[in-house]
């Protein structure tokens, strides 16, 4: 059989995951009675992704077409998770590049075509949601030639060939079709016709020695650790012998081959042997990583292995040390948590981290705000206690020059709040490229900006603009440190005393600001309950009950009128932190809370005492 190897490449949002639900089921590869036949984003299968909307692990697939397997790659959209795709496009020969029909090429568009062109690949253009009323179909078109021209290294990489797509109805067409056209019943088959004479045949010389780049590893409760990758060349069956190498072709052991697997849908199908061109899982291996090669142990040959962008953000992660900790979460220690960052590190390549020499926290590094939210959230449902501080940027030296990270930052917005966007990001000392309205009630607002004053916009800009903007960035590169942006953030309010929160307690404390914590949650000193009116930070019995008298009243006690508490997610939770301050991590609950619990302990703390 002949086998086409392709990865979905695209901007967040702009429809790659529902186009490939679409691929899989017009491929027959589930039977009408499976329950995956009327899902909808069938291979986000992470709860943690179907959630947030969004692609956060790269993962294969493969279906059948006439004659041909199809292998499929598909990968985030999200600039923090841009590891996964770096680490997965050599297994790929070609791409599908979808874009937004009113939309465009946006920043995350622009990273992973350049990626795809570095690994030489051949790209199918999916202009995908041509149905949308703010559809631009001649400029979304002009804006990607205009990316190829100002990123293609030779001639051969300005061509490329155009689908034009509805993802959800799933509906293509080579050409772009008219209004009746779009109307009438039809299928992806000028898609896979188009992959099948565009996209070059992965097989090549089956004769050849063994050779297999490992892209990504998973692990299975059966088999333990599980390699996958593209077999470069040769063919591989159960049961060889195979050398390991590292990426500087050193010989690190060998291995016999428990168990093989190729996939089908959401299934690994177990086969006795497999050809060049084939993405395969692979059994029995030990001390694995990613971007080591296994080879025929005649000819030890390594594979290159992908570069992958450094990390730009910083976190402290620890063991929670709250008056409440140790009372939910089942992994509680330092110890239980550096196991778990071993474990992640093995396969999220963006991510590094550190021990700290004087304490029992971990110096994390990612991405992206969301890059380290998602490894938060995720050992939060895995029952993990943390405590995490306030992100920082890496800042480097460079030729004795202290630098910091800039982005790029692209944003659709209503034009009525055009101004106060950019208001908001001159405060933030952004330089503003591009601000045009498209003449449809939107306006694109193009600027640079250091990631240190970028902090924080997000969750700003949506309250601003009324959940109505569309942000996202890619990291340009490190530039001197410039001047930083003041947040203008109030004062905090305080639990002094450990306990329940009280109606009365709570009425007292709101007239102060804005409160965190409803009725009967349970405090301690030194946890933020709100956010004060004032610049100062203010202490506050929210557990006070209010004294009994010898006077009945029949409706007096009842009229104790509490505004709803503002509850913070976990991405607003770390843009809120002040740099005293911490967030606690528990599988219930998220508490925001100062890093010293009573005013005693931070005035011994700013004196350098015990």
């Amino acid at each position: 059989m002949d086998i086409r190897n392709i990865a979905i490449i695209a901007h967040v949002d702009h429809g790659k995951t529902t186009l490939v639900d679409a691929m899989l089921k017009q491929t027959h590869t589930f039977r009408e009675n499976q329950a995956e036949f009327q899902q909808t984003t069938i291979l986000d299968s992470n709860d943690l992704e179907r959630e947030k909307g969004i692609t956060i692990l790269a993962k294969n697939t493969a279906v059948d077409y006439k004659d041909t397997k199809i292998n499929i790659i598909d990968t985030p959209g999200h600039a923090d998770f841009g590891g996964e795709v770096e680490r997965v496009l050599n297994m790929a020969d070609g791409a599908l590049l979808i874009v937004d029909a009113a939309e465009g090429p946006l920043p995350q568009t622009r990273f992973v075509l350049q990626k795809a062109l570095e690994y030489g690949l051949k790209i199918i253009l999916v202009i995908n949601k041509i149905e949308k009323k703010l559809a631009d179909i001649p400029t979304t078109l002009s804006a990607v030639e205009n990316l190829f021209l100002s990123m293609a290294k030779t001639a051969d990489q300005l061509s490329f060939e155009t689908i034009y797509s509805i993802g959800r109805e799933g509906k293509a067409w080579d050409h772009m079709p008219t209004p009746e056209e779009m109307a009438e019943p039809t299928t992806l088959e000028p898609l896979f016709e188009k992959i099948l004479s565009y996209i070059p045949t992965a097989r090549n010389d089956d004769g050849a020695p063994f050779q297999l780049l490992i892209s990504t590893l998973e692990r299975n409760a059966y088999l333990g650790k599980l390699c996958i990758g593209r077999i470069s060349r040769g063919m591989v069956h159960s049961g060889d012998v195979v050398a390991l190498l590292n990426a500087n072709g050193d010989k690190i052991g060998s291995n016999r081959i428990e168990k093989l697997f190729i996939s089908k849908g959401l299934e690994k199908i177990p086969v006795d042997s497999a050809v060049s061109g084939d993405i395969v899982a692979i059994a029995g291996m030990k001390e694995l990583s990613i971007g080591q090669t296994l080879t025929d142990p005649q000819t030890p040959e390594a594979l290159p292995s992908a570069s992958i962008t450094e990390p730009t953000l910083k976190i402290t992660i620890g063991p929670n040390t709250s008056p409440f900790a140790g009372r939910e979460g089942q992994y509680v220690t330092s110890r239980q948590i550096r196991d778990r960052l071993l474990q992640e590190k093995e396969t999220n390549l963006g991510l590094h981290f550190e021990e700290q020499l004087d304490s029992v926290g971990f110096v994390v590094s990612g991405r992206g705000e969301l890059h380290l939210a998602v490894l938060i959230e995720t050992m939060r449902r895995e029952s993990y206690e943390l405590e995490v501080s306030k992100p920082q940027v890496i800042l480097r030296e460079i030729d004795g020059v202290t630098c910091e990270p800039f982005d790029e930052v692209t944003i659709h917005v209503p034009d009525e709040f055009a101004g106060t966007v950019a208001s908001e990001f001159g405060k933030r000392k952004a330089l503003i490229n591009e601000m045009t309205p498209n003449g449809k009630g939107e306006t694109k607002i193009v600027l640079e900006i250091s990631e240190r004053n970028l902090l924080g916009a997000r969750s700003s800009l949506l309250t601003d603009t009324r959940g109505t903007v569309q942000m996202s960035s890619l990291y340009l590169e490190y530039r001197p440190l410039g001047s930083s942006f003041d947040r203008m953030r109030n004062g905090v309010l305080i639990a002094s005393e450990t306990g329940e929160s009280g109606s009365f307690g709570l009425e007292n404390a709101q007239e102060r600001g804005t409160l965190f914590i409803g009725v009967s949650e349970k405090t301690y000193q030194g946890m933020i309950v709100g956010l004060n009116s004032r610049e100062q930070d203010m202490w506050v019995n929210v557990n006070k009950i209010k004294a009994s008298t010898n006077v009945r009243s029949a409706t007096k006690d009842m009229m104790v009128k509490l505004t709803p508490p503002t509850r913070f997610s976990l991405e607003q939770s770390l843009d809120f932190l002040a740099d005293d301050e911490l967030l606690e991590v528990v599988p219930s609950a998220l508490r925001l809370r100062k890093r010293w619990l009573n005013p005693e302990a931070e005035a011994r703390a700013k004196k350098g005492l015990k």
